[in-house]
């Protein structure tokens, strides 16, 4: 692939993982890949880069993609098939709807000056109260 065509293909795009943010690499990805799951960026079907060109692509260690792809395969984002690489799975509306209410929380709790750590603790109380 020429520097050109990678500038340009679909994913990662321009979007690079933030060295200073609190929140691991690893996690910085899996969550665009799946925000970019649920607003059908990454349609159903779509082929994500293999681990090791992705590693390069970010400047990240293949570990690190590997651990996203691991935890996107657990979490039903995607599907690993061999040789045959990872696919973005079909998403479900209940899905979608969920992902829409965690991002409005993650606007409010920013915007309120919480850090990652703060949201996910007031996000796990609420969840042990229902």
């Amino acid at each position: 692939m020429t520097p050109a065509a990678a500038s340009t293909s679909p994913f990662p795009g321009a979007w690079r993982p933030n060295p200073g943010s609190s929140v691991p690499l690893f996690d910085q990805l899996r969550l665009n890949i799946i925000e970019r799951a649920d607003d059908g960026t990454l349609a159903p079907g779509t082929k994500l880069p293999a681990v090791r060109s992705l590693a390069g692509e970010l400047g990240v260690a293949p570990h690190t993609v590997a651990r996203a792809y691991k935890e996107l395969e657990a979490a039903g984002v995607v599907v690993t098939r061999g040789r045959n690489g990872t696919v973005v799975c079909a998403r479900d509306e209940a899905w979608s709807s969920l992902s829409a209410a965690a991002a409005g929380f993650a606007g409010a709790a920013k915007a309120q000056g919480a850090s990652f750590a703060e949201a996910v603790q007031l996000l796990a109380a609420a969840y042990d109260r229902e």
